[in-house]
């Protein structure tokens, strides 16, 4: 029997390039699929015809300027939001989202350095307002992502320095320092294992039966 979470349940995965999101988010899905919820996984951006367009776009064209980063990034959440996670959601489903709102600030905001005040309203904007009941960071320095991409050829942003991606890192850390409550910061060298297990526990907390 498939059981339903009332009013849903949004769980979004962050990090910096090659810090396991989405092996994680493979994990947690199949484990809530295997204990009989109804999950549906997205991603950012993706997920949705605008979405996967504007992903191809902004991982290859080196000519796009950091304002118009910001404002595609919003366009593919505002897509998937309205067509993918809340319909999800109000039907008890569970939604796992790698990356979210949390990835602009950091990435547009600590890593571009673009205006926070803009970014927020972007992504109120973008989001309705929508927040997850849980953010999972998956943090790691920039240094222990290499081996993780070495056979993998690097896109437009896992191209950028070191200086940037350490921006990006602390852009993470800072946002789960104002809203402790909403984020569990996992230390990503761990192994897979240990990372899904403290996944497992945090979400089993947020279930009707947890």
């Amino acid at each position: 029997m498939t059981k339903n979470v009332p009013d849903g349940l949004f769980i979004t995965f962050e990090g910096i390039e090659g810090s396991g999101k989405t092996t994680q988010s493979n994990t947690l899905t199949s484990m809530l699929s295997e204990a009989g919820y109804k999950v549906r996984q997205a991603i950012e951006p993706g997920g949705t015809p605008t979405g996967e367009l504007i992903r191809q776009w902004v991982k290859s064209d080196t000519n796009i300027t950091p304002l118009s980063e910001l404002f595609l990034f919003s366009a593919a959440r505002a897509a998937l939001v309205e067509t993918v996670i809340v319909p999800a959601m109000a039907v008890g489903t569970i939604v796992v989202c790698d990356r979210y709102q949390y990835s602009t600030t950091a990435y547009q905001g600590h890593g571009r350095g673009l205006d926070m005040d803009t970014i927020a309203c972007l992504n109120w904007t973008s989001t309705g307002g929508l927040l997850p009941q849980l953010v999972i960071l998956l943090d790691m320095p920039p240094g222990h992502t290499s081996t993780r991409k070495a056979s993998v050829e690097l896109d437009r942003i896992e191209r950028e320095s070191e200086s940037f991606h350490l921006r990006v890192r602390e852009g993470y850390l800072e946002q789960a320092r104002l809203d402790p409550e909403r984020w569990l910061v996992i230390d990503a060298t761990r192994s897979v294992n240990e990372i899904a297990h403290a996944v497992w526990t945090r979400v089993g907390a947020l279930l009707p039966d947890g």
